[in-house]
């Protein structure tokens, strides 16, 4: 499945994929939630709920994609942790070693802008800067998470781009400063389940393009880190959160 989150007459909902079209679930399904957190917060249970029971949605609830109001996917996540130089290419590019644990940082809630909303660079600095990246959806909560166990607690993925005020970032060994700017994170359009995508999102080319050319291009498999190990060596400090 691939849920959206956009606005609708000032409201913000959630609606479902289906090719061309956007399923409004706050029409097909109204004793749903009318934020994705709060679907994701409810299981798999509800998650399977859905699937099934949208195959036959009114006409009345399908809305053409081309014409949503895009929402951040998740308005206000409980913890938005980011990993940085992470492609071993990247790292490089950027004149530093391989790490040899995550380097870890936070986002901000009020960070986070919809789907081709305008990222407005700072009146602080003119360093506004892009990375496309990919963001992992947990949708079960844990802690102390093996390998083993790492993808069950996880409910798709998503695209970010990671849009960074670079002097910023680099007025400490700390990024967090130059990654948490308001509305410089772009979050989705869709979350796409897990079932849809290769185990751990092994092996999957993520390409950024600016004005159509080609600024960024690179494989999952070079992730220094890959999912299930990272998700085992958070928990280790926090709960993961739907």
């Amino acid at each position: 499945m691939r849920f959206v989150s956009f606005i609708h007459n000032g409201e913000s909902r959630i609606g479902l994929r289906s090719q061309d079209e956007i399923i409004d679930l706050s029409i097909a399904m109204p004793e749903l939630p009318k934020d994705l957190l709060a679907v994701l917060q409810a299981g798999s249970e509800l998650m399977t709920r859905i699937e099934a029971n949208t195959k036959n949605a009114p006409q009345e609830a399908r809305k053409a994609y081309q014409d949503l109001t895009f929402a951040p996917l998740i308005a206000r996540p409980p913890k938005i942790i980011c990993i940085g130089r992470n492609y071993a290419a990247h790292a490089a590019e950027g004149g530093a070693q391989t790490p040899t644990y995550p380097e870890i940082f936070f986002r901000g809630a009020e960070s986070l802008i919809g789907h081709k909303q305008d990222i407005i660079r700072p009146k602080c600095s003119d360093r506004l800067d892009y990375e496309g990246e990919i963001a992992v959806i947990i949708g079960k909560k844990g802690r102390h998470i093996t390998k083993e166990n790492a993808f069950d607690h996880i409910a798709g993925y998503t695209l970010f781009n990671d849009a960074t005020i670079r002097d910023y970032q680099r007025k400490s060994s700390q990024w967090t400063i130059g990654k948490t700017f308001d509305g410089t994170g772009a979050f989705g359009p869709e979350l796409v389940t897990s079932d849809e995508l290769p185990i751990g999102l092994k092996e999957v080319q993520i390409q950024t393009r600016l004005n159509g050319r080609v600024m960024q291009d690179a494989n999952t498999r070079d992730l220094v880190f890959p999912v299930d190990y990272l998700i085992e060596t958070l928990s280790e400090c926090m709960t993961l959160l739907p």
